[in-house]
């Protein structure tokens, strides 16, 4: 188990969320026309991740993260290409993690992505009751995942509690509860093999958590995520982590797409300008990570 090389990651799995702010769409079920064009927009995103590897951007460390529902046919070609693919197998938008398909091994021989990736809200001081639902559905994942020798992408977030709610939570306080988190998740029997973890301003937070992911000798690595931040923010992050070892790459989204994506379904803007913003924008964070690696 364990996962310790370079794993830069351009994720674009959003629905909910994006389906949302692009067409109003609450219940996730958008219509014919907004299905065809959000699947357009996804196939603009891929199409930069490709062009920056045309500009340089190593196949061996890259990767895709996208849905099955809207990116089902980039996966294929990512896949036919040799490029390294993750696709989310919980249900989108939900605050308690549960699978996209019951049936989950059905979809992982279906789509056969790299990496097996789910996202999971998760606060140790949270609902107990709910905590242990959403462990007991993780624990069969990532048994699964080893199972068949495919590594396990596991996306923390910590969400304050009303009672934890302040200005300083980010810097202060979710750092020691995502330390907490990743102990609990790993003595109930979940093995992430890759981290995908909010970042963190201090060096000292992020050494605490590569500890707590390696710790009893595990080898599991850590990618930063985006989180939508602003550019300068996730600079900042990435250069943090750039300089820890254990801290093996970044997935970074909205950050990267969102601008372009917004502005060309709005029609500001050419689909080749969009691609290359997507394309500049992704290639310069790999370039940030690959130049602070040395």
């Amino acid at each position: 188990m364990g996962y310790n090389k370079d794993l830069l990651i351009l994720p674009f799995d959003h629905r909910g969320s994006l389906l949302k702010k692009l067409y109003g769409v609450t219940d996730g079920n958008p219509n014919e026309e907004q299905t065809a064009d959000y699947k357009d927009l996804k196939k603009m995103i891929y199409e930069a991740f490709l062009k920056s590897l045309e500009e340089g951007v190593e196949k061996e460390t890259s990767a895709i993260l996208v849905d099955e529902q809207f990116g089902a046919e980039l996966l294929k070609d990512a896949k036919s290409k040799g490029i390294m693919t993750a696709t989310p197998f919980e249900k989108s938008g939900q605050n308690e993690f549960d699978f996209e398909e019951q049936n989950f091994s059905e979809k992982d021989k279906r789509v056969d992505p790299t990496f097996i990736k789910v996202l999971v809200r998760y606060n140790p001081e949270g609902n107990k009751e709910l905590n242990l639902k959403q462990f007991e559905r993780l624990k069969k994942i990532s048994d699964y995942s080893h199972k068949i020798k495919k590594p396990f992408l596991f996306e923390l977030l910590v969400p304050a509690e009303p009672s934890q709610e302040s200005p300083q939570y980010d810097k202060e306080l979710r750092p020691k509860l995502m330390v907490k988190a990743i102990m609990r998740i790993q003595d109930f029997g979940i093995e992430p093999d890759v981290w995908k973890l909010e970042g963190v301003e201090k060096s000292s937070d992020s050494e605490a958590l590569v500890k707590a992911c390696q710790r009893d000798g595990r080898t599991s690595g850590i990618i930063t995520l985006g989180r939508g931040e602003d550019a300068e923010k996730v600079r900042d992050w990435l250069k943090v982590g750039a300089k820890v070892d254990g801290i093996i790459g970044f997935a970074v989204g909205r950050t990267v797409f969102w601008e372009p994506m917004k502005a060309l379904h709005e029609g500001t803007i050419s689909r080749e300008e969009a691609i290359e913003q997507v394309k500049n924008n992704y290639k310069s964070l790999v370039d940030l990570w690959n130049s602070e690696r040395e």
